[in-house]
């Protein structure tokens, strides 16, 4: 088979290493790919966003399987387009990605089909938003509507943090217009985990949990990222409370948009808060989660390909995993997620047992691998528990310590 991977990132990257173990893969492409993704693939120089030229490259190379990565083209239609085009592809169409692609959309989705969920209200009117969280307080929820790449949720402490969050999503319009609209929800107490499934019409096959850790420094200080670091499985995170939110979220999810005509096939992908009440969701995306993605693939035991195939062709997939931990941190750029210098020489990796590298933000040049991002890259690590895959990881780590351009949470995988 020759597969076609849309994306640029680190959850790309991942996706293809293990795409490539496949004995059912000819050859693999990726559009754009990055540094990393090189190494394992043939990099196509078109845009992620480029839809027409995504669908004439694999028309033109007989590509029979394309995969996508990112959000931004999901909902832009790509997978509505190849398939017009009679293209395979795994991933939803734009009326089922509107699921992560439209916040309030999504909400007023869980409360149709008695999916669990923070309570919330709508805004497009600054002066009503001010006025909601005067009345609610803080702690409180503050959310773009749209897709502001991972960026756009605002965990309030006090009334004055929720109401510069509204300033800067619905005045200063700080993600383009994805806060124009802005979904402001109760905040939720309890420990966070993610739950992806392999999904297809009815049909829902779920991986492990993960546990992403979104504050930028340790003991969990700082403002939201797209993930700083990441682990699976999640030890109290139960088999029980799994089949529960399989049952209860995953599943409601998948079957409401085949009743509402917005059949899903790809990535599901659920945020959930393990509450006091019970699971509740905190946010849906419709593609693989970047960075649980990276700890997750590598406890699969199956063939990534023919789980792939076997979804789209209504089988079960028959999902197998390590009885192993996976631990993943991110190495950022100084200064993420806010502003950050780019071209910063990376330091060479010695070999660390049981150790992987995902790159995201990099770029390859003449003095060597530099930074091209804000989360630069990954080191993942496998063990026999959360303890000693930690412990492979901060060990290969050490290249980075006392580095000014870089910076990494040294408590990832850490059980509070």
């Amino acid at each position: 088979m020759k597969i076609l991977v849309v994306g640029r990132g680190g959850r790309e990257h991942s996706v293809i290493m293990h795409l490539e173990k496949s004995e059912l893969v000819t050859e693999i492409y990726v559009a754009p790919g990055n540094a990393g993704i090189e190494q394992h693939a043939t990099c196509v120089p078109i845009d992620e966003m480029d839809i027409d030229r995504l669908v004439d490259f694999a028309k033109e190379n007989e590509i029979d399987l394309t995969v996508v990565g990112p959000e931004n083209p999901l909902n832009a239609g790509i997978a509505n387009a190849f398939k017009e085009a009679g293209l395979r592809i795994f991933a939803p169409i734009k009326e089922a990605a509107v699921l992560e692609g439209s916040k309030d959309f999504a909400k007023q989705f869980m409360m149709t089909y008695g999916i669990p969920t923070a309570a919330y209200e709508t805004f497009t009117d600054v002066e009503s938003a001010r006025k909601y969280v005067e009345e609610k307080g803080a702690p409180i929820v503050i959310k773009a509507d749209g897709l502001a790449e991972g960026k756009g949720v605002i965990v309030a402490t006090t009334e004055e943090m929720a109401l510069d969050a509204i300033d800067k999503l619905m005045v200063d319009d700080a993600f383009s217009g994805a806060g124009k609209k802005v979904v402001i929800e109760e905040f939720l107490e309890g420990r966070e985990f993610s739950l992806i499934a392999f999904v297809h019409e009815h049909n829902v096959f779920p991986m492990i949990a993960a546990r992403d850790h979104k504050r930028a420094y340790d003991n969990d200080e700082g403002p939201n990222t797209g993930g700083m670091g990441v682990f699976a499985p999640v030890p109290d995170i139960t088999e029980e409370i799994v089949q529960y939110t399989t049952e209860n979220v995953l599943q409601k999810a998948a079957d409401g948009l085949m009743k509402e005509g917005r059949p899903f096939t790809g990535i599901l992908y659920a945020g959930l808060m393990q509450t006091a009440e019970g699971t509740k969701v905190i946010e849906f995306n419709t593609r693989f989660g970047d960075p649980e993605t990276q700890v997750v693939l590598p406890l699969l035991e199956n063939d990534l390909v023919q789980v792939i195939i076997d979804v789209m062709d209504g089988k079960d997939p028959h999902l197998t995993w390590k009885d192993e931990a996976c631990v993943g941190v991110v190495v950022a750029s100084k200064g993420y997620p806010n502003a950050y210098d780019k071209g910063m020489k990376l330091p060479a990796f010695s070999d660390v047992d049981d150790t992987f590298i995902v790159q995201a933000g990099t770029k390859r040049t003449e003095e060597g691998l530099v930074s091209n991002g804000g989360r630069v890259l990954l080191v993942g690590g496998v063990g026999a528990d959360l303890d000693d895959a930690r412990k492979h990881v901060y060990e290969s780590l050490k290249v980075f310590e006392g580095s000014e351009n870089f910076f990494f949470r040294t408590d990832i995988g850490v059980q509070k």
